[in-house]
């Protein structure tokens, strides 16, 4: 990599290396792309199980339950009940649903905390009169989906520290949120934040929605002590991107299914079809019986494909990450040593962008981040090729 002499140039060098990147990559490829007849191209994924790039690649036999669920017709309410029941069991925690998505979630437990037990108050949500309508959650955990919340009419208060903790406590509170990713980042750690809520009867949420694998984490913040805990059924676990799993106490649970379609108020735009929710079901039992060893030899191998074509560029530092909580999967971690270095991370992910097929890639703070859990059949190497394209341009 060379300091800055001519960005003009570079951009010029950078276009025409992108002819070169193949705009099929295998079998998967080849078959009939129903988007193009739509205009709309198919990318690469270095960003991983991301809703804005369609979250996941279903298994074929997610997508074959998926298409067997979709020739017959049944009672929704008694496929969701009996879908969780079969769900808890394979899992192993008391009690589970099916939610449209891990935000929808979010929704269903802060009204089943706010309603508890009386599952008639769903109905006259956003309206708290009467009820217990105060989520307590901590600054460092702001996530964004904060209005998954409000729109239940709830009322967030923000901690920092144990003390404002105990102090935020009330006879309105409703529900602890806990952001399980931010846990590194908050004061109150995830013990404690457990710890305090079953002191004061309160129930306790813990969004993961990205924090499998490992496998056991599905089960394991539910054995910890959170009330629900909830898991994207389209990322990780590969099912449904309009799916999504919320386990734990199933009193709650109870209360929860009032609160998403098919019944009305609150969560009637939340809806959950059979297709989806026979998919996750297939989902689930594959992710437990998978092979993650072997998935993981697999990965380890992509990410040294990419490794490889950096050695010898200069000006960057390349190394492999695996997070200890969300994504935990290998990724690419690119560290400009010089952030004034031409071309810039801006430059590269743009360049990145605009090849064909485009790649998409995380621009952090100092450089870039590329996630192979995604990327399918030769990927690995028309990103690391068009990645010594562009920093050796």
């Amino acid at each position: 990599m060379r300091k800055p002499s001519s960005r003009r140039r570079f951009l010029q060098a950078s276009g025409a290396a992108g002819l070169a990147v193949p705009s099929a990559t295998a079998a998967s490829r080849t078959s009939p792309n129903p988007y193009a007849r739509l205009g709309v191209k198919t990318v690469i994924n270095g960003v991983g199980t991301v809703t804005v790039l369609g979250g996941c690649i279903m298994p074929p036999e997610v997508v074959q339950a998926m298409s067997d669920a979709s020739r017959h017709f049944i009672h929704l309410p008694d496929l969701q009940r009996k879908a969780g029941a079969h769900l808890a069991s394979l899992i192993g925690v008391p009690a589970a649903m099916i939610t449209d998505g891990a935000a929808s979630a979010i929704t269903v437990a802060t009204t089943a905390s706010m309603t508890f037990p009386n599952a008639k108050a769903v109905q006259q949500l956003p309206d708290t009169t009467g009820l217990k309508n105060e989520v307590i959650l901590q600054k460092s955990h702001r996530s964004g989906y904060e209005a998954q919340m409000l729109l239940t009419g709830a009322k967030l208060i923000w901690v920092e520290s144990k003390e404002q903790l105990e102090s935020a406590i009330s006879p309105r509170t409703a529900m602890m949120f806990f952001l399980n990713k931010a846990d590194p980042d908050g004061q109150i750690k995830r013990g404690d934040w457990i710890k305090t809520a079953k002191q004061h009867n309160i129930v306790s949420f813990n969004d993961a929605a990205a924090d499998v694998p490992p496998v056991s984490r599905l089960k394991e913040y539910v054995q910890e002590g959170f009330d629900l805990v909830t898991f994207s059924g389209g990322k990780g676990l590969l099912g449904p991107q309009g799916s999504g799993l919320l386990l734990g106490r199933g009193d709650l649970m109870e209360v929860g299914q009032a609160a998403i379609s098919p019944n009305g108020g609150i969560g009637r735009g939340m809806k959950v079809g059979k297709e989806e929710i026979m998919g996750l079901i297939a989902a689930v039992e594959r992710y437990l019986d998978f092979d993650h060893a072997a998935e993981r030899r697999l990965l380890d191998r992509r990410a040294d494909t990419i490794l490889g074509a950096l050695r010898g560029v200069k000006g960057i530092l390349a190394k492999i990450d695996v997070p200890e909580i969300a994504n935990r999967v290998p990724h690419i971690m690119l560290d400009w040593k010089d952030p004034a270095q031409s071309p810039t991370p801006k430059q590269i992910h743009q360049a990145l962008l605009d090849s064909d097929p485009p790649i998409h890639v995380s621009l952090t703070p100092t450089g870039l981040r590329i996630s192979v859990w995604m990327l399918r059949d030769e990927e690995p190497q028309i990103v690391a090729r068009r990645l010594g394209q562009l920093l050796s341009a």
